[in-house]
């Protein structure tokens, strides 16, 4: 926080609390009169009187000022000013992660010379695993781990980096960064981009070849294939889809496969080893390989 917006904070705080403080000792003593100046306010035989507050409310005004007098003398609240008791979000956050991390971590231990095989049958684990996927999974990959647009569905057997137990662990440890260039372009006109997806979308489909298709093929051999490969079955070690497969995570209708050519697409799976154990990443590589394990 800048030295400017720590004083414009202190002075709204202050204002406000000799602002209230000014307003309850200025109308403490207004009598039950009418308004003598514009004469009583009446309506349907009811007239409006210029009643004080009760008493029970003019305290509790007082008591709420003054609870914050004391509040902002000890917690943060006047801009950079600590407090009395230096306390931060920050540390109290910390304090309740070593209180977990001293229950949970045993339990977490025991599973920890356990293959990842074994402990994809263990309901025990899975248990735990699966809190784990809905803490730190779940947004991008939905509760029922079946992804969405943009993000892969963990529940089949088609993975972009590899679905073996070591190459899942590696992917929730160190994150992913899969990146389509923008080839509009580099393919051409808007005809060579459409016969370059007509053909694209004819791997993975019965559709039937055209001149168009023909073409397409062409360009996907001398532009595409150097990621995906002549056969378009992909390459797992850069994340480069196979294309014959028609699970698709931008969708894989024409004009998606038109999009991606043109825009290119870019994916980001963040890096878990800072946010969980090795331990917590050991159960929860077990949990997501349990999700397609019998497929």
């Amino acid at each position: 926080m800048s030295s400017l917006l720590s004083i414009y904070i202190i002075f709204l705080v202050v204002l406000s609390i000799v602002g209230y403080s000014a307003l309850i000792y200025f109308t403490r003593t207004v009598s039950p009169v009418e308004n003598e100046d514009e004469g009583p306010h009446t309506f349907d035989g009811i007239s409006e009187l210029n009643e004080p507050l009760p008493l029970w409310w003019l305290w509790l005004f007082i008591l709420t000022i003054i609870f914050g007098i004391f509040y902002l003398a000890f917690y943060p609240g006047l801009g950079k000013t600590k407090g009395y008791l230096d306390w931060t979000s920050h540390k109290e956050c910390d304090e309740k992660v070593k209180v977990e991390d001293k229950l949970y971590q045993p339990i977490y231990a025991s599973y920890s010379n356990m293959s990842v095989e074994d402990l994809s049958s263990n309901l025990k684990a899975l248990k735990i695993g699966k809190s784990l996927f809905i803490n730190n999974c779940f947004l991008c990959h939905g509760l029922d781990a079946k992804g969405g647009n943009g993000f892969p569905n963990l529940t089949n057997s088609k993975w972009l980096y590899g679905g073996a137990p070591n190459e899942i662990k590696m992917t929730i440890t160190n994150g992913r960064k899969g990146r389509m260039p923008a080839y509009g372009s580099i393919v051409g006109s808007e005809q060579d981009i459409e016969s370059t997806a007509l053909y694209v979308l004819s791997l993975s489909n019965e559709s039937e070849s055209s001149d168009l298709t023909s073409k397409g093929k062409v360009k996907f051999s001398t532009i595409c294939s150097a990621c995906h490969g002549l056969n378009a079955k992909g390459n797992k070690f850069i994340g480069a889809p196979n294309l014959t497969d028609p699970q698709w995570i931008h969708g894989g209708s024409l004009e998606n496969i038109k999009t991606t050519i043109k825009y290119g697409r870019n994916g980001v799976m963040p890096a878990h080893k800072d946010v969980l154990t090795k331990e917590q990443i050991h159960i929860l590589t077990a949990y997501i390989f349990s999700l397609n394990k019998n497929l």
